[in-house]
């Protein structure tokens, strides 16, 4: 993943983001289903990467 989101930067983003006037924004979102439900550790875990890494928001969704 991360070698194809620096594709993604060099090969789209970089060409918007380099004309006059551009405000270019990129979204990542990530969808994971867990029928088996995510450990507290692994919650725990993952809320203070996300949170290290400045997401804008996450959460975790129970069905």
């Amino acid at each position: 993943m991360g070698r194809d989101a620096g594709r993604i930067a060099d090969e789209v983003v970089s060409h918007l983001a380099g004309l006059v006037g551009a405000q270019v924004t990129m979204t990542l979102e990530i969808d994971a289903d867990v029928p088996a439900g995510v450990p507290d550790h692994v919650v725990r875990t993952i809320t203070e990467n996300a949170r290290t890494l400045k997401f804008k928001s996450q959460g975790f969704e129970t069905e």
